[in-house]
C-alpha cells in the first residue's frame, strides 16, 4: 500500500474510532538494542532503527539523517503502542539522525533530549560504525582501590621512617592502621599493597565485585602515586622487595626528631628553601661554642642531605631484581583475578610525571646508577631532554626551569608535541600492560583532557592511544577522568567513556544531600529538587554514545572528593578546619542507601570506592583516603551492598535497558528501566515525611496485563526484599513510601498474581 492510500486510511480510521488526543509521552526511542539492532554496527551492516508511539495515535513517523527523510513503517503493535521501524545500511562515517512525527496538524521532532517543536541539531542520535565498548564492562560492578590504604598483606615492603624525602620532608611509616590521615598527610604510608588485595579477593567476590579499578601502581614516591617515577615497573613498595640494602636518611642525623628538620616545597640536588631552614634553626636550643660554626645542626645537615643519600630507597626502586619481581607478582595477581572471572583496570597518568621520574631525575637518584641514562634535569645531553619543555636553555647541569602541570615543579608536564620519542614510549607503555604477561583489561586516564599543550594534539594523541590499546587488546576499555562536556572525546575514535560526574555523581549528590562533591557548599534549594536533577541527567547523558553510557563509571565517592556518607550530614568543610572526627558526625546511612539504589539501577557501571560499603567516612583529599576498617565494618551497610549488588546483577535490564522518567515532585522522583523482556520501576522519597504517590508507569511499557512486585526496598532503619504486590489502575501505580526510602519494583504478568 503506497503512502498516499495509507494516509487516507488512517484519517478515515480517526473519524470512525475518534482517535484520542496526540500523546507526547508515548513517543520514545534511544540507542539501546531495544531500538537499534545491532546496537554496535560495523561498516556495511544493515541496522534496524525503531520508534515507539501510542497505538493508532499518529499519522507519520519519519527517520531523518542529513538530507534523507525516510518514512517509517509500523513493524509491530501491542495493547498500548505501535513500533515503527526502518532499515539503514551504514558506511564508515558516523550516522546522525532524528525523528519527525506528524499527527493531524501537529508536527514535532524527537532527539536525544526528547520531544520538541523546534529541532535541536546539537543533540541528535548517533551511530558510529565500528565503535563498540567491551560487553564485560556494560553495567559491570566496579570497585576502586587506593592500594596504599586497602590492606597491608606484606609488611616487608612497607615504606620506612626516613627512607627518603618527599616534597622536602622525610616520609614516615604509620603503624596504627586505624589512625586517621593527617591534614598534611602526603608523607604518610600505611603499607597497603598488592598482596593485601590478593588476600581480600574472596571478600570482593562475595560482595559481588566484577571489576577492580586500581589507583596508580607504578613506581612513585607518593602514597597516591600520581607522580610516576617509572612507567615500566610496579612499585616494589606495593609489590616485592628482594634486594633490600642501603641507608635510611636517619643515619645522617636525627631527622625524625620534631623540630629538627624543616625543608621547603622542593628538594632538588642541593637546593633547600632557606626560610624553612631558618625556622627550624630557631627551634634548636643547642648553643654553639664561641668561634665555631653558629648554624644549628639542621642548617648544616640541610645543605647536604638529599635523596642521593637515600640509598635504601634507591636500591628498592631502581634495582632490577626488585622491579622485575614486582612486575612478575602483579602478573600473577591479574591471572588470579581473571581466574575468578573478574577484571582489572589500571590508572594511567600520562599528562605529567613526577620530579623523581627517571627521565627528569630532579632528585638525582638515577644520576650515577648503572643501567640508567642521565635525566633531563641533570644533563643537556640527556636522551630525555625533549620529553620536557625547558624555558631556560643555559642552566645545565641541573636545570630547574621546566614546565610543570599547573605550575607544580614536582609534576613535570610532558612535552609530546616536540618529542616523537616520548609519544612512542608512552604508546609502548599503553600496549605493554594490556598485553601478556600482564593482560590488564583497560586504562583509566588521569586528567586526560590536559595532555599536551594544544587541543589539536590532545585529540590526535588519544586517537593513536586508542588504536594502540585496541590493537594490543581489543577487549580493553579506555575510560577517562573529565569533569566537563566530554562529547568531543566520545565520538568513537578516542575514549570509550568517562568517570561520570555530569550525568551521575553531581546530580545525585545535589538531589540526595544538597552538597557539593567536595563538601565545600550546601544548597538547600537543590536538595530534593527533582526537576533540576532530571534536567542535569538528561543533558549530561546526551554527551554519550549509547555504548559509552552503558560503561560509564558511576561513582558516589572517590579519591578526589569527600565520602558520600559524610556528605549526608550536610556539613560544609574540610578536615584541616573541622578535624577528622567531624566527618562521621550526623551522617545519615538511610540517605546513602537511597543513593546506592540509584547507583545500582542507573545506566552505566556502578563503581564503589573501597570502604564505602563498610561505612567509611571522610572529608575531601586526603581524609577520603582512610584505611579500610577490617574487623570494624558497618555490617548493616556491608550486607546492604551485597544485597543491592546482587539485585543489580540479577536483572539484565539494569545494564542494557532503556530509561525514562515517570514522575517527580519536591523530594521524590521515579524512573523506569525497560526492554521487551523486562520492565522495572524505581521510586525515591527523599523527604522526612511519608508520601502517597500516583505514578504513571505505562511509559515504561508496563500495561494492564502486568502487576508490580517489590524486589528491594530501603527505609530509615534498614532494607528488605519482601515481595509486596501492587496492581495497576489505568497504567498507574499507587504507592505509599515511608520517609527517606527507595523501592525497586519488577513488572510481572498479572495472571501469576491472581
Amino acid at each position: 500500500m503506497d503512502q498516499k492510500k495509507k494516509k487516507i486510511m488512517r484519517r478515515l480510521d480517526y473519524f470512525v474510532h475518534m482517535r484520542p488526543i496526540f500523546d507526547v509521552r508515548s513517543l520514545f526511542s534511544d540507542g539501546t538494542e531495544n531500538y537499534v539492532t545491532p546496537m554496535e554496527p560495523k561498516p556495511g551492516d544493515t541496522v534496524k532503527i525503531r520508534f515507539r508511539t501510542k497505538r493508532d495515535n499518529v499519522d507519520f513517523v519519519f527517520f531523518i539523517s542529513g538530507s534523507m527523510k525516510k518514512p517509517m513503517e509500523v513493524e509491530s503493535s501491542d495493547s498500548g503502542f505501535d513500533y515503527y521501524a526502518t532499515e539503514i545500511t551504514v558506511g564508515e562515517e558516523p550516522l546522525y539522525y532524528y525523528f519527525e512525527i506528524q499527527a493531524g496538524q501537529t508536527r514535532c521532532f524527537y532527539t536525544k533530549l526528547g520531544v520538541s517543536r523546534n529541532l535541536n541539531q546539537s543533540r541528535l542520535f548517533c551511530l558510529v560504525p565500528g565503535f563498540s565498548t567491551p560487553d564485560w564492562a556494560k553495567g559491570a560492578v566496579m570497585y576502586q582501590i587506593f592500594t596504599e590504604r586497602f590492606c597491608n598483606g606484606d609488611p616487608s615492603n612497607d615504606v620506612l621512617d626516613n627512607e627518603y624525602l618527599y616534597i622536602g620532608k622525610p616520609v614516615n611509616r604509620v603503624t596504627d592502621w586505624e589512625k586517621l590521615p593527617a591534614a598534611d598527610g602526603t608523607r604518610e604510608f600505611y603499607g597497603g599493597d598488592l598482596q593485601g588485595i590478593w588476600d581480600k579477593l574472596d571478600n570482593l567476590q562475595e560482595l559481588g565485585v566484577e571489576v577492580l579499578y586500581l589507583n596508580p601502581v607504578f613506581v612513585s614516591p607518593s602514597n597516591h602515586k600520581y607522580d610516576t617515577q617509572d612507567y615500566d615497573y610496579v612499585d616494589p613498595h606495593i609489590g616485592v622487595i628482594v634486594k633490600d640494602e642501603g641507608d635510611l636518611l636517619s643515619t645522617r642525623g636525627d631527622v625524625s626528631r620534631p623540630g629538627t628538620l624543616s625543608f621547603g616545597s622542593t628538594v632538588s640536588g642541593n637546593e633547600i628553601s632557606g626560610s624553612d631552614v631558618a625556622g627550624a634553626a630557631s627551634e634548636n636550643e643547642n648553643a654553639a661554642a664561641p668561634g665555631s660554626d653558629t648554624r644549628s645542626w639542621s642548617e648544616r645537615e640541610a645543605e647536604n642531605l638529599t635523596n642521593r643519600d637515600a640509598t635504601r630507597y634507591i636500591t628498592r626502586v631502581t634495582d632490577r631484581r626488585n622491579l622485575e619481581a614486582s612486575n612478575a607478582f602483579f602478573a600473577k595477581l591479574v591471572e588470579e583475578i581473571h581466574r575468578r572471572g573478574m577484571r582489572v583496570i589500571l590508572d594511567g597518568v600520562f599528562n605529567h610525571c613526577g620530579s623523581f621520574n627517571k627521565w627528569m631525575d630532579r632528585e638525582r637518584i638515577y644520576e650515577n646508577r648503572s643501567g640508567y641514562e642521565k635525566g633531563a634535569y641533570v644533563s643537556a645531553d640527556s636522551p630525555y631532554r625533549s620529553f620536557f619543555r625547558f624555558n631556560n636553555e643555559h642552566e645545565w647541569p641541573y636545570n630547574p626551569y621546566y614546565e610543570g602541570w599547573w605550575g607544580f615543579d614536582t609534576l613535570p608536564k610532558m612535552n609530546y608535541e616536540e618529542s616523537q620519542e616520548l609519544e612512542d614510549y608512552i604508546l609502548r607503555v599503553a600496549a605493554k600492560w594490556v598485553s601478556p604477561p600482564y593482560n590488564v583489561d583497560g586504562w583509566r586516564l588521569d586528567v586526560a583532557a590536559d595532555l599536551g599543550f594544544t587541543p589539536e594534539y590532545n585529540h590526535q594523541f588519544w586517537r593513536k592511544f586508542r588504536d594502540t590499546v585496541k590493537t594490543a587488546n581489543p577487549d580493553a576499555i579506555i575510560l577517562a577522568e573529565h569533569y566537563e562536556d566530554a562529547s568531543s572525546w566520545l565520538g568513537g575514535d578516542q575514549w570509550d567513556t568517562i568517570m561520570n560526574y555530569r550525568a551521575f555523581m553531581e546530580p545525585a549528590t545535589w538531589f540526595f544531600t544538597g552538597m557539593e562533591k567536595h563538601s565545600d557548599e550546601y544548597r538547600e534549594d537543590l536538595r530534593g529538587d527533582a526537576g533540576s536533577f532530571q534536567k542535569s541527567m538528561q543533558e549530561g547523558m546526551t554527551e554519550f554514545l549509547t555504548p559509552s553510557l552503558q560503561v560509564a563509571m558511576n561513582e558516589l565517592s572517590n579519591h578526589d572528593h569527600s565520602r558520600f556518607l559524610t556528605r549526608t550530614s550536610g556539613r560544609v568543610g574540610r578536615v584541616e578546619k573541622l578535624g577528622g572526627e567531624a566527618a562521621g558526625e550526623g551522617v545519615r546511612p538511610e540517605i546513602m542507601r537511597e543513593a546506592v539504589v540509584m547507583q545500582m539501577t542507573w545506566p552505566g557501571a556502578p563503581t564503589l570506592y573501597y570502604g564505602d560499603e563498610a561505612g567509611v567516612c571522610g572529608f575531601t583529599d586526603p581524609d577520603n583516603r582512610r584505611t579500610y576498617p577490617w574487623g570494624h565494618e558497618d555490617h548493616q551497610m556491608l550486607e546492604f551492598h551485597r544485597r543491592v549488588i546482587a539485585m543489580h546483577r540479577r536483572y539484565p535490564v539494569l545494564s542494557h535497558g532503556s530509561l525514562c522518567f515517570l514522575g517527580s515532585g519536591k523530594d521524590w522522583l521515579s524512573y523506569g528501566r525497560f526492554s521487551g523482556k523486562e520492565q522495572m520501576v524505581v521510586v525515591f522519597n527523599n523527604s522526612e515525611e511519608r508520601k502517597e504517590l500516583t505514578i504513571p508507569v505505562w511509559p515504561a511499557g508496563i500495561l494492564y496485563d502486568k502487576v508490580l512486585v517489590c524486589v528491594f526496598e530501603t527505609t530509615r532503619d534498614g532494607f528488605s526484599k519482601e515481595e509486596a504486590t501492587y496492581p495497576l489502575i489505568g497504567g498507574e501505580l499507587k504507592i505509599v513510601l515511608p520517609e527517606t526510602s527507595a523501592v525497586v519494583l519488577e513488572a510481572r504478568p498479572r495472571w501469576l498474581h491472581i
